[in-house]
């Protein structure tokens, strides 16, 4: 790949899943199909995805369930809860497949990634043709391809073919008649832009800039001095020149974070016992799944801001040396948290969080004291055997219980974990 990211005589394309979590459910439940869908986010708290129907009746992200529920049965709405175990593997067979037809490939997020495509710009579209098609067939779920020269260009091919039926899912800018693009451009607001927030688009409206168009003739050097490095680059980019490096050349990989909120509160120490021991044990099959270990484990609980009684407790450790095992992070993070907690405060959420990452295949650090090598691997031996047989099969302590804690997040519209389950897969009869 070349410097620009588009590779010689190449381009960039967007693949992203239309609707994702809505789409995921779809994939093993047809009678969703042409309903109002809605994906629901922690404990059922409000909409996170919304399918076309949804979108269509007015519902927005992040409105609370609880004010749409009197009115689902006469939407004919259906609600969702979060299953992310289902989306998590769904996105990472849709990953799998687009690599196939890139030269390169950066995934950006859970339901979207960038390609390197090579050719003409007949046999681009031909190829975006393809890639729609093939994960359609294969995964099941609809994606938009956008292609162009550059990241911020093949976003806003992305977001011209998600918004344009007739182009039945696919927009390569450079098939579009002259001056439709720049058309289209004048009249999309500059927030509609990737990287361009509520906040800096305020700031571009003071100064006369109102659209995409205003963006791209804006003078680089002007944007940088008053704005920032990162918007002088998108106004190259909106130009044709492809200066956005890949995700893992802009930053490092800071931390591996597991936090989530409960269904109910939790107010005593061995309840936050097993909350600790559930996460740590999470947060350390997510280090071994990516190769690290960690020199420093953070954890937190949190109170509800409505409680009236505002708390939130924290506390850092530096381990006695960098590790990925689930004994070892356990019991830290039990005991840092008995340390800054108090009971009987109802905390209604809590984290794990690792930092001081390294790579885990690197000089082993002297420890006289740990366990042996088999207890050190132990964090992948939990991650594969939860791989294999399910998220319940295994753990440590409470972290081990077949059965939910009272605690758990609430689901109560939730679907069936289909591919990460062997007790959820679905039946199919002839």
């Amino acid at each position: 790949m070349s410097e620009d990211g588009a590779g010689p005589g190449g381009r960039i394309a967007l693949v992203d899943v239309n609707n994702f979590y809505v789409s995921c459910e779809r994939v093993f439940d047809p009678s969703l199909e042409g309903r109002p869908v809605v994906v629901l986010s922690n404990n059922d708290g409000s909409v996170v995805s919304r399918s076309a129907e949804a979108k269509r009746l007015g519902i927005k992200t992040g409105t609370p369930w609880f004010q749409l529920a009197p009115s689902a049965p006469r939407w004919g709405l259906v609600a969702r809860s979060s299953n992310y175990e289902l989306y998590g593997d769904l996105s990472a067979r849709v990953m799998e497949l687009l690599a196939r037809f890139g030269t390169w490939q950066e995934v950006y997020s859970i339901d979207e990634c960038f390609l390197g495509l090579a050719g003409d710009e007949a046999q681009l579209r031909e190829a975006a043709g393809r890639i729609r098609s093939a994960v359609g067939r294969h995964v099941g779920v609809p994606v938009c391809v956008g292609v162009a020269a550059t990241k911020t260009l093949a976003k806003f091919a992305n977001h011209v073919a998600k918004r344009n039926p007739h182009l039945r899912g696919v927009c390569s800018l450079g098939s579009m008649p002259p001056g439709e693009a720049e058309h289209i451009q004048s009249r999309v607001p500059v927030t509609g832009l990737w990287g361009v927030g509520a906040r800096t688009g305020k700031r571009l409206n003071a100064i006369g800039i109102e659209t995409i168009a205003d963006l791209k003739a804006a003078d680089p050097l002007l944007i940088r001095k008053r704005f920032s490095v990162v918007l002088q680059r998108t106004v190259l980019e909106l130009n044709g020149t492809a200066c956005i490096p890949p995700v893992d050349e802009r930053a490092d990989r800071q931390q591996v974070m597991f936090s989530r909120s409960f269904s109910t509160p939790v107010s005593t120490a061995e309840q936050l016992d097993e909350v600790m021991a559930v996460y740590a044990q999470k947060a350390a099959s997510r280090l071994a799944a990516e190769g690290l270990r960690a020199s420093v484990l953070t954890v937190s609980a949190g109170t509800s801001r409505f409680s009236g009684e505002a708390a939130f407790p924290a506390a850092t450790v530096r381990l006695p040396a960098p590790t990925q095992d689930p004994i070892a992070l356990t019991k830290a993070a039990v005991a840092a948290m008995r340390g800054c907690m108090v009971p009987g405060t109802a905390y209604v959420r809590a984290g794990v969080v690792l930092t001081g990452l390294e790579p885990a295949d690197g000089q082993e650090t002297l420890e006289p004291f740990a366990g042996p090598q088999e207890q050190r691997q132990l964090g992948g031996l939990l991650g594969s055997v939860r791989a294999k047989f399910g998220e319940s099969a295994i753990g440590l302590g409470a972290g081990g219980l077949a059965a939910p804690a009272a605690w758990s997040m609430k689901r109560e519209f939730s679907s069936p974990r289909y591919t990460g389950e062997w007790a959820e897969l679905p039946v199919v009869r002839a």
